[in-house]
């Protein structure tokens, strides 16, 4: 064991750490400021809801669900062209974020439409009836009773990034999947590939974690 452990670039690994924590960590987060507000919308839209719009819902729906539908890998490949226009490169961690956020967004999505879904619609109505404006409803009633469920819905879209980021290493972006692929795989390195996948599980069990505390204590309140 200790001489399989001896053979490992450690220094190669935390780097690859790095890398995954930085893909996952910037995902995420423009995940959030684009899925959150489509979310939103999408609960706003529905039928029986405050700015009902059939046809709004419709579109913005079919865009999530296309994008929701296609399986990761082929994401990947299909938005190569699309991450360096923008980027100017379709490798290494900024390569890889484009396609996480198009990935993790629309998914997120969703997850806030069915949080907000679960709103008492007593706590909805009690607010209009005080005379509030959309917003202040949104702001001040939806979200507010919604919190845990979204940060729950953080903590299930932020795990699923790291999956997806450690199979953006099949195209060159870098992180713990492209170094189980180089080493692990191409190497038949077996004590890389265990290691790499040992970390990812260390990291799906501390977000998960972190995510239960905060549902917990966001609950209490």
């Amino acid at each position: 064991m200790e001489d399989l452990l001896s053979n490992v670039d450690w220094t190669e690994i935390g780097w690859a750490s790095w890398d995954t924590l930085v893909m996952v960590g910037m995902s995420l987060l423009f995940s959030v400021l684009i899925g959150l507000p489509i979310g939103v919308l999408l609960f706003l839209f529905g039928k029986r809801q405050l700015l009902e719009q059939p046809v709004a819902y419709a579109v913005l729906s079919f865009v999530v669900n296309v994008l929701r539908s296609v399986p990761f890998i082929i994401l990947l490949i299909v938005m190569i062209p699309f991450t360096v226009m923008l980027i100017g490169t379709s490798l290494g961690v900024a390569g890889a974020i484009p396609p996480l956020v198009a990935g993790g967004a629309p998914f997120f999505a969703r997850l806030v439409e069915t949080s907000l879904r679960e709103v008492d619609r007593g706590i909805i109505e009690a607010t209009q009836a005080m005379g509030a404006s959309v917003k202040q409803i949104i702001f001040g009633a939806l979200l507010p009773e919604a919190l845990p469920g979204i940060i729950a819905g953080i903590t299930v879209t932020a795990i699923t990034l790291v999956s997806y980021a450690a199979m953006s290493g099949v195209i060159g972006g870098g992180g713990l999947g492209d170094l189980a692929i180089r080493f692990g795989y191409q190497r038949f390195q077996t004590d890389v590939m265990v290691i790499t996948v040992a970390l990812l599980v260390i990291f799906v069990q501390v977000l998960q974690m972190v995510g239960d505390r905060l549902v917990l204590y966001f609950s209490r309140k």
